[in-house]
């Protein structure tokens, strides 16, 4: 194996041990020992584990903002064109039900997830990370969705981060509990799609 796959192996190697066990608990020596090298092999590659860390940090933060729709819709700068078509409850519901699917099933924003779960109460960085991901990227994304949507028409103007954490907040717990019970997720995915239908209807013009 060449150091480049090598190295690459070391990060999903440390992914699947950080996000069961935590960064503390996993040794170097574990991570060799499951990467079949050894731990001195391991140094060529990564100065310390602290150095492993913070390239999965970066890769992960590399794909969640290249595939995340919380991390890069630019709601205020969408045009408001009267021949765009708005945004219905079906499309609306189509739409967040793809994104829970990336959410759960991409194993490395899966992963990743799950050692921000382990780690928030251990690293005030990852603690930083968990509340951008996890609540302030999420809500910033639908407030600026209810904004769009009240701009075009679809909603009643009211308060759009109080209506934002209405429709994003539920679906939030609703992730944490697939993570935890991974056979609930079809239940999930229907409570998702009916709750974002009762939304519309309660806000609808």
């Amino acid at each position: 194996m060449d150091r480049g796959n090598t190295k690459q192996e070391i990060l999903e190697v440390s992914l699947d041990l950080f996000s069961v066990q935590g960064f503390e608990a996993t040794s170097v020596a574990q991570i060799a020992t499951a990467v079949g090298i050894r731990k001195a092999s391991l140094y060529s590659h990564f100065e310390n584990k602290q150095a492993i860390l913070d390239a999965l940090v970066k890769d992960v933060l590399e794909q969640y903002g290249a595939h995340s729709i919380f991390a890069k819709a630019e709601w205020e700068n969408c045009e408001d064109a009267a021949d765009q078509p708005a945004l219905t409850p079906n499309a609306a519901a189509q739409m967040i039900l793809g994104q829970i699917r990336y959410i759960l099933h991409d194993p490395h924003i899966s992963k990743a997830r799950k050692m921000l779960v382990v780690e928030q109460f251990r690293n005030p960085e990852l603690a930083k990370l968990q509340t951008r991901q996890n609540y302030t990227d999420v809500l910033q994304y639908f407030t600026g969705l209810v904004k769009h949507l009240i701009r075009r028409g679809v909603l009643t103007g009211d308060d759009p981060e109080i209506m934002a954490a209405q429709l994003c907040l539920p679906i939030s717990t609703w992730i944490n509990l697939c993570d935890r019970e991974p056979d609930r997720e079809p239940e999930v995915m229907e409570l998702v799609s009916r709750h974002i239908q009762q939304f519309f209807r309660v806000y609808q013009r």
